[in-house]
């Protein structure tokens, strides 16, 4: 029969075997001190430590870690505005011992030179070139925290500048002159739309009356060549140009007034149109072109005299 104290040996050296391993998980490394000083570091995996000797004091993770940081400052036209910046780190796998052992409080150092960055680059910018110039001043905040991290075993991604947010009457004063701006884009846009429909009105209207114009002096011309035909087929017959000019104003008077008997709703009135009209005019045309024809002859005959003089 085994004995007490034997049993409780056997589990005090179980303990200390079971004690004496432990595991790193992957992407970390374990710091190993001995009696409270350094003794090494252990990577990812199942590892031996002497027990009651070693001690595992700490552990850092070696994947890539993000901190934002959030600072207000000022611009250079006195606007005050918050940046959120954000900085991608790791832990470099040959410096564990620097990044353990020379910073307490990495987080806080590295939010330090942020703020230290920032407010030196934004003073500098107006707030317009500060969204313009955003990238410049994430390149700004990596060089600087890269020169010094380093050396304490820290390794600097990337660093991004995610949001800039000013104050809320700066935001509601940069959408007025945003909504401005676009009124008055809008505005010039409508102008240029008016004037051009106004310039190609103006050009339809210009190609209407020249068509019209065109038509009406085609007309015209037809109506003189069915004229001047007329003349020469009365003149055939006898009547000489005077009485066929006459003759065909008669015709075309009585030809209208035809036109409008037929219309029921014609409200065109043809003045004179007295029953005598027709005869009247005809013998008011012969009369003006017998004195036509004599003050022309006055005159030839007055012209021949001088010359002959």
């Amino acid at each position: 029969m085994i004995s007490p104290p034997f049993i409780i040996f056997i589990v005090i050296i179980g303990l200390i075997i079971f004690a004496s391993f432990f595991i790193v998980k992957q992407q970390s490394a374990a710091i190993i001190e001995r009696f409270g000083k350094f003794q090494s570091i252990r990577q990812s995996g199942l590892q031996f430590k002497i027990p009651l000797i070693d001690k595992v004091y700490g552990k850092l993770s070696l994947k890539i870690q993000q901190l934002d940081v959030i600072i207000e400052t000022k611009t250079l036209d006195d606007v005050f505005v918050k940046l959120k910046v954000s900085v991608q780190y790791k832990v470099i796998r040959d410096k564990v011992y620097d990044a353990f052992y020379k910073l307490d409080y990495p987080h806080d150092q590295i939010t330090s030179f942020v703020f230290d960055v920032v407010r030196a680059e934004v003073p500098k910018m107006k707030l317009d070139d500060v969204f313009v110039k955003k990238d410049d001043i994430a390149i700004a905040v990596k060089r600087e925290l890269q020169e010094y991290m380093t050396d304490y075993g820290y390794d600097i991604i990337k660093t991004l500048v995610t949001d800039i947010d000013p104050d809320a009457q700066v935001k509601a004063a940069m959408n007025r002159i945003n909504a401005a701006d676009r009124e008055k884009t809008a505005a010039q846009f409508e102008g240029d739309a008016q004037r051009i429909l106004i310039v190609e009105r103006a050009k339809a209207e210009a190609e209407s009356k020249r068509l019209q114009g065109q038509g009406i002096a085609d007309q015209r011309r037809e109506i003189a060549r069915g004229l001047e035909e007329s003349v020469e087929v009365l003149n055939k017959v006898g009547i000489n140009s005077q009485e066929a000019s006459a003759l065909i104003v008669v015709t075309q008077h009585y030809d209208t007034l035809q036109s409008i008997g037929q219309e029921t709703n014609s409200n065109l009135i043809l003045l004179p149109n007295s029953p005598q009209a027709g005869s009247q005019m005809l013998n008011d045309m012969v009369a003006s072109f017998t004195a036509s024809n004599q003050i022309g002859e006055a005159m030839k005959n007055a012209k021949t005299k001088k010359l002959e003089e």
